[in-house]
């Protein structure tokens, strides 16, 4: 997976405030993270740039020591050795190394691996075979499986026993191709992806993500983006979820691998140009705050966020019923909102349009800013948009 190529790496330079930006380029929106591994080092990085971070683990690991498939496989593979190993993510690498020395069978392994075509999958897998004291035949420096199985299969694998690390998750693509071409292929499952052992917290970012209380839901890695989807179907609200994917919420994944189960449901993703953590949060600095909506209102400069506006480039929090009233009203900016419609528009199915007023009122004072929106007497509300043409439905 993706979430498993990356190692240590130093923190982006700056945060977004040297900008102009006093209170950071995620201030305003919440973000969702679904990771298992480095969730907490990925929240310091959204937080320190202004974002409200909802964290839900979607899937824990089984710790490699306790797993009875690693230890079998790795006792047969000592049986027989096989032709070629294929070394698919850094930390599955090293966990399988440390579990075998924990079983008594470290140098052994290392003795069996010294003899085989050892290939690496990318820079850090490269590096932690040579922390291990091995050399790898080849590696692509596009972390690619695809280059992978295209390198084996040039090379023919008719007749070979091949052994591929796992990810978490089988590889059937890449598996099946070897094996159609005549391969022999051994799975090295080094960790195993299940479901969160306390599904709590899933559930929350389930509700406020299908609520429109979440921007933007990050992924690194297509386990959790599977368990994410598996367990809204188990809650039946999937194809709420789906639908909320494909357009308020922007789906932010570390890399290709672990966008496919979201692309494969038809959901749109952005990614990094690297898979890391640091840019996967620039992406985000970036991408938010451009599907913002920023209108000229009453001679200042209106800047709606998640669950903040920008007001002349000061962040006013608001109520979630203020955020309400006040995308009901820039839908149609300049145009009179009745308040029938604006009580719809409030959480909740009440029927007296005093909750719109007071909502209003509170609105009102969360922006600071007096005249933004303007009560037209018997009808409704408006904002006091400052172009005409921009006031057309």
């Amino acid at each position: 997976m993706d979430e498993e190529q990356q190692s240590p790496e130093q923190e982006p330079p700056g945060d977004g405030r040297e900008a102009g930006h006093a209170h950071g380029p995620l201030a305003g929106f919440t973000v969702g993270v679904t990771a298992a591994r480095r969730a907490e080092e990925l929240g310091a990085l959204l937080e320190r740039r202004g974002a409200v971070v909802q964290h839900a683990p979607a899937l824990r690991i089984v710790p490699l020591s306790d797993d009875s498939e690693l230890l079998a496989a790795t006792k047969e593979l000592l049986h027989q050795t096989p032709d070629v190993v294929v070394a698919t993510t850094a930390i599955g690498f090293r966990g399988w190394i440390e579990a075998a020395d924990g079983w008594g069978l470290g140098e052994e392994l290392l003795t069996r691996l010294r003899d085989v075509e050892l290939l690496a999958r990318g820079p850090k897998v490269k590096g932690a075979v040579r922390a291990a004291g091995l050399t790898e035949r080849w590696s692509p420096s596009s972390e690619s499986m695809a280059e992978v199985l295209d390198r084996l299969l040039e090379e023919g694998v008719e007749g070979r026993r091949i052994a591929v690390q796992l990810h978490g998750e089988p590889l059937p693509g890449f598996v099946e191709a070897l094996r159609e071409s005549g391969a022999e292929v051994v799975g090295v499952p080094v960790y195993r992806w299940m479901p969160p052992e306390d599904v709590g917290p899933l559930d929350r970012l389930l509700d406020t993500t299908v609520a429109g209380g979440i921007d933007a839901l990050t992924f690194t890695s297509a386990p959790a983006a599977a368990s994410l989807f598996s367990r809204a179907r188990e809650r039946g609200m999937l194809d709420d979820l789906l639908a909320v994917l494909g357009h308020e919420v922007l789906a932010a994944c570390v890399g290709p691998v672990t966008a496919v189960p979201l692309q494969a449901r038809g959901v749109p993703t952005v990614q990094p140009e690297r898979f890391r953590l640091g840019p996967l949060v620039q992406l985000l600095c970036r991408e938010l705050p451009a599907r913002t909506r920023t209108l000229p209102v009453a001679g200042h400069r209106l800047e709606i966020r998640g669950h903040a506006v920008l007001v002349d480039g000061r962040l006013r929090p608001v109520p979630p019923a203020g955020m309400s009233l006040l995308r009901a009203l820039a839908h149609r900016p300049g145009w009179v909102v009745p308040r029938a419609a604006l009580l719809r528009a409030l959480p909740g199915t009440g029927r007296d349009e005093h909750a719109v007023e007071t909502a209003m009122t509170r609105l009102r004072a969360a922006l600071a800013t007096p005249h933004l929106i303007q009560t037209v007497v018997k009808r409704g509300y408006r904002l006091s948009l400052d172009t005409p043409n921009d006031c057309a439905p």
